[in-house]
């Protein structure tokens, strides 16, 4: 008999046993069904929260940070403040050591087409003209400002698809102006559907939000004095302002993109330039810098909420609860069905044989419980979706969740098979023959 004909025909046999014992059937189907439904809920939360949100370069993007702050507090080799000083961020980008690099920050503004009456309040992302280039952001017209009108304080703008669609109803439209605090800039780029999850660029806002609706130069922000909004810290006066480019106060991040083998290099100039500020007055710590690739930056921040891990594993504990209550009830089954097993040997049926059938039959209720399970996945998904937080929008079923449905719980089924069908291999056909 063929592989296929013999799985075909042990196919048959799991059929027909599931109809002789409907109840006994459905318990099993529910108990690998609520399993599934548990754990593919938290699992797609988890996949959602973890996952890599620029994959193609995340290994070659680094986050940078430099230990600025006075001695109040100091303790040898601690984590250095999460961001950098004005003063270093425009420094380090100056020289320009990195394949790639920006600085940036983010704030709140209002919003209004010239012209019109409306205005929204949008977040606003202050940057340098290689973020765009950096974090790969694809336009739907235009493009981002030059390193010319960077440099030149240029009025200038980026918007998002949905903000375009709000203040100008779609379409083109680069070479148009908004009024942003009272201030006029022309549009040069409007960005296409881009949102990154998490929004691993700036931790320090909403970390699984909405992209930013409207980008602006750096130095123009500074100049018309847009908000800032997200952490700032300061160790000492800052004069009033500080925003200011000398003021002692951490409020920039700074990326950097580079070939990982030259981390180590670019690690080294970070350490060469803290001492440099050190020796001049401006750092009061030793060298302390750190460079983490994105996924690294994202584990260090415990970008995944604990309470998800949490869920993840208690939901995988309600699955083996699950498996092993399903072992029980494909024991008990097979203990109904010795004489039927002992019949099949005697026919010249192997243990092999044997063996093979109530692993099929296992992985059919697989099969049948990740049908149900999915169902309940979704409607938790959609109970998850009901949180108020921030992430709980994005819980949504992808492919490779919808694959793994079935691989999980066609694998979990056929695991909890194994004790049941190594038994009924050992249903000594001359006993069960005898006692009939």
């Amino acid at each position: 008999m063929s592989g296929n004909s013999q799985f075909a025909y042990y196919l048959q046999l799991a059929l027909r046993s599931f109809k002789r014992n409907r109840v006994l059937t459905a318990l099993m189907v529910l108990a690998i069904a609520l399993g599934i439904g548990a754990s593919m809920t938290t699992l797609t939360v988890f996949h959602v929260l973890s996952g890599d949100p620029i994959p193609d370069k995340s290994e070659r993007l680094f986050y940078v940070q430099l230990d600025a702050a006075d001695l109040h507090g100091f303790k040898p080799g601690e984590e250095p403040e999460s961001q950098l000083t004005r003063f270093d961020a425009e420094a380090l980008l100056r020289e320009g050591r990195a394949e790639r690099q920006a600085l940036m920050s983010g704030g709140n503004v209002v919003v209004t087409p010239a012209g019109g009456q409306s205005s929204k309040i949008s977040e606003a992302r202050y940057t340098s003209e290689g973020f765009f280039d950096l974090f790969d952001t694809p336009f739907q017209y235009g493009r981002g400002w030059t390193r010319t009108e960077d440099e030149g304080r240029a009025r200038v703008a980026v918007i998002s698809r949905e903000l375009n669609q709000t203040l100008f109803g779609g379409g083109n439209s680069v070479g148009r102006t908004v009024r942003v605090e009272n201030v006029d800039l022309r549009i040069v780029g409007v960005l296409d559907d881009w949102r990154p999850v998490p929004r691993f660029y700036d931790l320090n806002l909403s970390r699984y939000g909405e992209p930013e609706e409207l980008f602006v130069p750096f130095w123009t922000a500074r100049d018309i004095g847009l908000e800032h909004s997200g952490n700032r810290n300061c160790w000492a006066d800052s004069g009033g302002d500080q925003l200011s480019a000398t003021a002692p106060c951490a409020w920039v991040q700074y990326w950097a993109q580079m070939d990982p083998a030259q981390a180590g290099a670019y690690r080294d100039y970070l350490g060469a330039y803290s001492e440099q500020q050190r020796k001049a007055g401006r750092f009061q710590r030793p060298p302390n810098p750190r460079l983490r690739d994105v996924m690294q930056h994202l584990e260090h921040n415990k970008v995944v909420p604990n309470d998800v891990r949490l869920q993840v594993w208690l939901a995988f504990g309600f699955l083996l609860v699950c498996l092993i209550n399903t072992v029980g009830l494909l024991l008990a089954k097979c203990l109904r069905r010795s004489s039927e097993i002992g019949v099949r040997r005697a026919l010249g049926a192997s243990r092999r044989d044997i063996f093979l059938q109530f692993l099929v039959e296992s992985g059919t209720l697989g099969v049948a419980g990740a049908a149900l399970g999915l169902g309940l996945a979704l409607l938790g998904l959609w109970a998850v979706r009901q949180n108020p937080a921030q992430y709980a929008q994005l819980a949504h079923l992808d492919g490779t969740m919808l694959l793994t449905t079935f691989a999980l719980s066609i694998g979990a089924s056929v695991l909890a098979g194994l004790l049941p069908a190594w038994r009924a291999c050992q249903v000594t056909p001359a006993i069960q023959l005898k006692s009939q």
